[in-house]
C-alpha cells in the first residue's frame, strides 16, 4: 500500500474541468516531482490532496484512510503539510511565533531549537517580524512552519520561485538534508533540474491530464516528452 494513492480524481473550478481522471502515487520516504509547464495543474493536484480544491470524483487515500472530502484542517492533522507558493506566513508574527503558533496544533512538534540548527538564518532573526523578512527568508519560516509539526508527507510548491541564487542554494540543502533523511516529499518545481536532483519519480502534467511517469534519468533521455511538456526550463 502506497502511503498517498490518488485514483480517477477529477477537479473543477466552478464549471472549469482542470484535472481529468488523475491517478497518482508516493510512497513511504521517496520523493516525487510533479512537473509541468505553468497551468498544467500541479498547485490544483496538490490543494487536491490538501483539500483546498476537493474532488468532485475520485478518490484520495493516505495510509490507507480516505482524505478526500475531509476539510484541509482534518488533512493537516492527519500529518500532512503543504508549503503554499504564496507562503502564507504570519506577517505581523516573529520568526519565532510564527514557528509556535505552527507547532501549538501538532501531536509530536519538532523542537524549535532543531529547526534553529537546520535553519540558522531562521535563529539569528527570531524576533523579527515575518513581513520584515527577505523573500528568501519567509520561504525558509514557510518550510519551517511545516516542517515544525513533523509531517509524514511535506509538500513544497515552487520552493524556489524568485528567489536569489545564494538563497536556492542555502534552501536545497535543506531539501537534500530531507531527502537524506528519507523524508516523504512532493516537490513542484519549474525549475526542473533543481527539482530532479532530489527526486526518485516524476510525473508530468499537462493541460491537467498526466503525460508521464518514470525516472528522472528516463525523462531526461526523453527529448522529444521534454520538448513538447517542459520546453526550455530542462
Amino acid at each position: 500500500m502506497s502511503l498517498l494513492e490518488a485514483r480517477g480524481v477529477n477537479c473543477y473550478y466552478g464549471d472549469s474541468h482542470v484535472l481529468f481522471d488523475i491517478d497518482f502515487d508516493i510512497e513511504q520516504n521517496e520523493v516525487v516531482a510533479l512537473l509541468g509547464r505553468n497551468g498544467a495543474g500541479k498547485t490544483t493536484l496538490l490543494n487536491s490532496i490538501m483539500g483546498v480544491v476537493p474532488p468532485r470524483s475520485g478518490s484520495i487515500a493516505f495510509s490507507g484512510d480516505p482524505i478526500h472530502g475531509r476539510d484541509p484542517h482534518e488533512i493537516a492533522r492527519r500529518d500532512i503539510q503543504l508549503v503554499p507558493e504564496t507562503r502564507r506566513i504570519f506577517s505581523t508574527l516573529s520568526v519565532e511565533e510564527n514557528l509556535r503558533l505552527a507547532a501549538l496544533t501538532a501531536p509530536k512538534p519538532l523542537e524549535i531549537d532543531w529547526i534553529y540548527e537546520v535553519f540558522p538564518r531562521l535563529k539569528e532573526r527570531r524576533r523579527s517580524r515575518g513581513g520584515n523578512l527577505s523573500g528568501g527568508e519567509q520561504q525558509m519560516l514557510a518550510v519551517a512552519r511545516a516542517l515544525i509539526r513533523d509531517p509524514k508527507l511535506l509538500m513544497l510548491d515552487e520552493p524556489f520561485e524568485g528567489l536569489a541564487p545564494v538563497i536556492v542554494r542555502d534552501l536545497s540543502r535543506v531539501i537534500r538534508d530531507l531527502v537524506r533523511a528519507e523524508r516523504t516529499i512532493i516537490i513542484v518545481e519549474q525549475n526542473v533540474r533543481a527539482a530532479l536532483q532530489f527526486a526518485h519519480r516524476v510525473y508530468v502534467l499537462n493541460n491537467g491530464h498526466m503525460v508521464y511517469r518514470g525516472t528522472p534519468q528516463e525523462l531526461l533521455a526523453d527529448a522529444e516528452l521534454t520538448s513538447a511538456y517542459l520546453g526550455a526550463a530542462v
